[in-house]
């Protein structure tokens, strides 16, 4: 039990019981992630309607988190989170009810994809900036925002894993259901928390108007505004995988519901391998370079993983692939959430959360109709050659970021004047 001298984060009450509701809660999450996609891949058989399902899950994040940001600086971020929470176990127990009862099908589906995905628009910013209310040293808040990761990461490696047995056991409506239970202990966890009064933001002026000025504050600073560009790239392309890994599991790998839980498993392992090795790290000096160099790996992987057709090898694939994406991902998180302005932090990191989040549904919706015409073989090496000329173009702006943000680490303390 001495664990927690290691990860400094968790000397917080708060912090342990933030990170072990939500841990058991995302499993259930990734549980019907797994359980949605091949759902819909039983049901049509359409590579077309698992890009609109995914879609559909995401398209509000495009349309939603810009207010969703400026109102997380405004209300109490708590009563957000709590109501995120109650509103998405209803939404997962519908789901169960639905499937369980033999009346699902694709249009549930979609319009149940669409109402997680703009309680998700809601939830994601107001989650972003709440890991600073339960951290009560600035200085763990990095570890805190990796530790993040890796609690999500390891979700992502059990939830499936489960999933895939489940399926084949009983069907996906008991992913549901389980899904829509375990937020009981998120919300238990909120309601435990014992948060000191937080100053509500009391400007009065439009949401649409805050929104503006955070936007030009993030795209007229370039390190922020090329961190953001590469993320929305790499969501747009890189991602791709998440909505055809079910083809891939079927007709290219010849297996089932357990294959599909496997894949999405190793790429869970990668990405917790990824979070582990970010949450030790003191400092976020060298940041940079995983963000630059990140996508690549995700890329290789990706085109590895198109061209495999052994299960061992996909595994290996799918592993490279998400410590590629989860290096970058949080290492631009954790960067950005360092050197931006404490009154300008919701609104920007609602435009990080946009750009992956709002560029997933896009990204999804192309590789449906591309996959369609062209096949999930050459759809998905295309993705991964779109990663890698994506860190071509970052690498070549690195030195002038860093030049740029050098100033800011010495107003932080974190490098010497004298460096």
């Amino acid at each position: 039990m001495r664990i927690i001298p290691n990860i400094p984060a968790l000397t917080s009450r708060n912090c342990r019981l933030f990170f072990c509701g939500q841990g058991l809660s995302l499993v259930g999450t990734w549980m019907t992630q797994v359980a949605t996609i091949w759902l819909v891949y039983h049901l049509s058989n359409s590579p077309w309607l698992l890009g609109v399902v995914g879609f559909t899950s995401q398209i509000p994040s495009l349309v939603l988190l810009p207010i969703a940001g400026v109102l997380a600086e405004r209300w109490d971020r708590h009563r957000i989170l709590l109501a995120t929470q109650v509103l998405s176990m209803i939404q997962s127990l519908s789901l169960a009810f639905l499937t369980l009862t033999g009346l699902i099908n694709i249009w549930h589906l979609i319009f149940l994809s669409l109402v997680q995905g703009s309680i998700s628009a809601f939830d994601v910013p107001a989650r972003q900036v709440f890991i600073m209310e339960v951290v009560e040293k600035k200085e763990n808040l990095a570890n805190a925002i990796a530790l993040n990761s890796s609690m999500f990461n390891g979700a992502r490696l059990i939830g499936p894993a489960i999933a895939g047995l489940v399926i084949a056991a009983v069907g996906s409506g008991a992913c549901f259901l389980i899904d829509g239970l375990s937020y009981i202990a998120a919300i238990a966890a909120l309601l435990a928390m014992e948060l000191k009064p937080r100053k509500l933001v009391t400007n009065h002026s439009h949401p649409w108007k805050s929104f503006k000025e955070g936007f030009a504050y993030t795209f007229n600073f370039p390190p922020i505004k090329a961190i953001i560009m590469l993320l929305a790239l790499v969501s747009f392309m890189g991602m791709q995988y998440t909505v055809l890994v079910p083809i891939f599991a079927t007709e290219v790998l010849q297996g089932g519901p357990q294959t599909l839980g496997f894949l999405m498993s190793a790429a869970g392992v990668g990405s917790l391998i990824g979070g582990v090795y970010l949450m030790s790290r003191k400092s976020v000096i060298g940041l940079g370079n995983f963000i630059a160099y990140s996508p690549a790996v995700m890329g290789f992987g990706l085109i590895g993983f198109s061209l495999s057709r052994i299960l061992s090898l996909s595994l290996l694939m799918m592993l490279i692939v998400g410590f590629g994406f989860i290096m970058q991902f949080t290492s631009s998180n954790t960067l950005l959430q360092t050197i931006v302005e404490d009154d300008k932090r919701s609104r920007v990191m609602s435009i990080y959360a946009m750009a992956f989040l709002g560029m997933l549904p896009l990204g999804n919706l192309f590789a449906g109709a591309l996959a369609s015409h062209i096949g999930v073989t050459k759809t998905l090496a295309i993705s991964g050659i779109a990663c890698i000329l994506g860190t071509v173009y970052f690498s070549q702006k690195l030195p002038e970021i860093m030049r740029l943000l050098a100033p800011i680490y010495i107003k932080l303390g974190i490098l010497n004047s004298s460096t």
